[in-house]
């Protein structure tokens, strides 16, 4: 079990951490007068600034929504946070190294330093396929995102990017820049080959992974050439590392985490071009799981965003192939539906497009009005059940309703 941070360190990252300037990166502040600053509050919508910093006691107060707190608590609030990820956040930006009671740690052992040198080589990785997309070398990728929908600024807003069909061009790029082999092998954008270290991409379109504060922790890849059995599958994700761990990552969740909490709802998508399709047709709400299924911690990082109790009561709405793996998935999902108190919907094209081929041969209302004929899980699920079983026939019937039973029994009431 994961340890628990120890007291006096958190007492140093709060009194060292200058509030003002973390705070100064989500809201413009100005001086107040008595050693405060001011600005409009990130929590409400306000016209006056009411937003009030004191950097000498380390605290932030709205006179209007009555938010306040340390510095901890601010990046909890906004970056939708838990304690420990913000803890840790703070002590990787001041370069200090935390210690946890029992032995434990909230990861691998691994330095404050250390982490910086993955989230910088991945940082820097991105800006590198990037550039490379602009190459004559990368037209193919680049004819394959037009076809998909994609025009040269969504590509740019959502980081898009070509790794060379080259044995080593990242890893040269990297060390030439002081990053050594093992830093590379361990952030996974490297790995060795029978004559030393070589690309983890190659001929790849890429799409930088980020966690929920916007730092780059890896890379999702497609294939572009399909005839190509050596360069491995159609899709490859950056394997498990210290700051990548695929079960607890959504893609898009940078950019739609404010979103998500401001209209209590979350759309699941299954691709990375998806989410692209679905917050371009202005479904700003649109994350998908990075080549794993939906599980329980993708299911823990949705409640904090949705405040997911019986107060607040919000919708998580799956979007699934009409095919029978799409059916196989959404029965998966109604099983992890019991963990929100949210109402689980899902929302199923008949023709069997995903969110990316439905935008781009129908049109962005196409996809809007798909998410807005969105049907109650649990509905579609006995649907999908009972589509299995005869029922022109009694013996039929009773079979359908004896498979349907354990769904139904299911059902939570949420009047």
């Amino acid at each position: 079990m994961a340890g628990r941070i120890r007291d006096e360190d958190v007492a140093y990252i709060r009194d060292r951490a200058p509030i003002d300037e973390i705070v100064g990166d989500y809201v413009q502040l100005k001086s107040a007068g008595g050693g405060q600053k001011k600005g409009l509050c990130p929590f409400h919508d306000e016209k006056s600034p009411s937003f009030h910093v004191t950097p000498s006691k380390g605290y932030f107060h709205c006179f209007g929504c009555q938010t306040g707190g340390d510095v901890i608590a601010f990046l909890m609030k906004i970056d939708h946070l838990t304690f420990s990820e913000t803890v840790e956040r703070l002590a990787d930006r001041l370069g200090y190294t935390l210690r946890y009671e029992e032995g434990g740690s909230s990861g691998p052992t691994f330095s404050a330093g250390a982490r910086s040198r993955l989230i910088s080589a991945n940082a820097e990785a991105a800006k590198f396929y990037q550039e490379q997309l602009n190459s004559p070398a990368a037209q193919h990728g680049r004819d394959l995102l037009t076809k998909r929908g994609f025009d040269k600024a969504a590509c740019v807003s959502f980081g898009v990017g070509f790794a060379p069909d080259e044995w080593d061009a990242l890893t040269k790029h990297l060390r030439a820049i002081g990053y050594s082999i093992e830093e590379l092998e361990t952030a996974g954008l490297s790995k060795m080959g029978q004559r030393g270290p070589i690309d983890r991409f190659r001929n790849r379109l890429t799409w930088p992974i980020k966690d929920i504060s916007g730092d780059v922790v890896g890379f999702g890849a497609r294939k572009l050439a399909s005839d190509d059995v050596d360069q491995g599958p159609k899709y490859l994700n950056t394997p498990e590392t210290p700051i990548y761990k695929k079960s607890q990552v959504l893609y898009g969740l940078d950019v739609a985490k404010k979103e998500i909490a401001k209209k209590r709802q979350a759309v699941i998508v299954e691709g990375y071009t998806d989410v692209m399709a679905a917050q371009l047709a202005g479904i700003t709400t649109a994350v998908a799981t990075c080549g794993t299924a939906f599980g329980a911690d993708h299911i823990r990082i949705l409640r904090r965003l949705l405040m997911d109790d019986d107060a607040f009561r919000g919708e998580v709405i799956f979007t699934f192939d009409g095919d029978a793996a799409g059916q196989k998935a959404a029965l998966r999902a109604f099983s992890e539906d019991q963990k929100f108190v949210t109402q689980t919907f899902v929302a199923v094209e008949p023709d069997g497009l995903d969110p990316c081929d439905l935008r781009q041969r129908k049109g962005d209302l196409a996809l809007r009005d798909l998410i807005a004929r969105r049907v109650p899980l649990f509905e579609f699920a006995i649907r999908s059940e009972l589509a299995h079983h005869k029922l022109d026939s009694a013996e039929g019937r009773v079979n359908a309703l004896n498979a349907a039973a354990p769904l139904v029994a299911q059902i939570r009431d949420k009047s």
